[in-house]
């Protein structure tokens, strides 16, 4: 599970179930955290001990798809949570960033992969020094949404029909999913930081609101991402750890019409559709 702040209804809710969480820092209070190690080490006091380790938190993201300027402060807010986790004697919990895929550029071919800006090597270094996994958001939805003519409906929600040739290395991809993902390992290897792992923080497709945006589609996508992330990607054959967004519909958010219908559940409870996750 992954919940976008320490609320702390949330965390008593999920004492002693067992669930595995990514708890995030709110973008708005990352330059805080990164001003001083003191600001961490109150957060982590405030928000972390009262409930680890009854509350399996995993991971604690600094922050998620910063954008412009305050990406300089994930570093110092990554490097002063380390330091307070591991002045709590809370060290098991890994620190990360949740980044958003454009954070990839060239990502066709997958192997062709490497981080847009300066920032994430520094990001993917200190992850390495860590034994942190990088979070990333990945969404085929939005890159098929925006290439239709290039991309096929099939490819973008693992169904048969599509086979795409990495000329770089040979390996073939049948789904744009895997080549996404694959794009980001280039990227880490390229940065230095080759034995970071991947950990899917957000990826879905939306049930209504726009343009392939279809409760069949979201079924579809969310149902191929549970049978197919156990097997990894053509570049890691590992199990790949993956975070579907999301739980519920969020029928008062703003923006983007999509942005309301990604969830499994509507408000009221009731399925937005049917999924199997066994």
């Amino acid at each position: 599970m992954r919940i976008y702040f320490a609320d702390g209804q949330a965390l008593s809710a999920l004492r002693n179930s067992g669930i595995g969480l990514i708890l995030d820092i709110g973008n708005d209070q990352l330059s805080n955290i990164a001003a001083s190690t003191s600001n961490a080490a109150s957060w982590v006091q405030n928000n972390v001990r009262p409930y680890y380790p009854a509350v399996n938190i995993k991971y604690i993201a600094a922050g998620n798809e910063v954008q412009g300027g305050d990406t300089q402060s994930i570093v110092p807010a990554m490097q002063n949570l380390n330091a307070a986790l591991s002045a709590a004697g809370l060290g098991a919990i890994k620190v990360s960033t949740s980044i958003r895929f454009d954070a990839v550029a060239n990502s066709f071919p997958p192997s062709a992969g490497v981080f847009a800006q300066s920032y994430m090597t520094d990001v993917a270094r200190l992850l390495a020094s860590t034994g942190a996994p990088l979070l990333a958001n990945v969404y085929p939805y939005f890159a098929y949404r925006d290439n239709p003519r290039d991309i096929s409906l099939n490819y973008a929600t693992f169904q048969p029909g599509t086979s795409v040739r990495d000329q770089n290395n040979g390996l073939t991809y049948t789904s744009l999913f895997d080549a996404m993902v694959d794009a980001v390992y280039a990227a880490l290897v390229k940065a230095g930081a080759p034995g970071v792992k991947v950990v899917i923080s957000e990826s879905g497709w939306p049930s209504a609101g726009g343009f392939a945006a279809s409760a069949d589609n979201a079924r579809t996508y969310n149902q191929g991402l549970i049978n197919h992330v156990g097997g990894g990607t053509p570049k890691k054959r590992e199990a790949l750890e993956t975070y579907i967004f999301a739980m519920f519909n969020e029928n008062q958010k703003t923006g983007d019409p999509t942005e309301r219908s990604f969830g499994l559940f509507n408000p009221d409870k009731s399925p937005a559709y049917n999924i199997q996750f066994k």
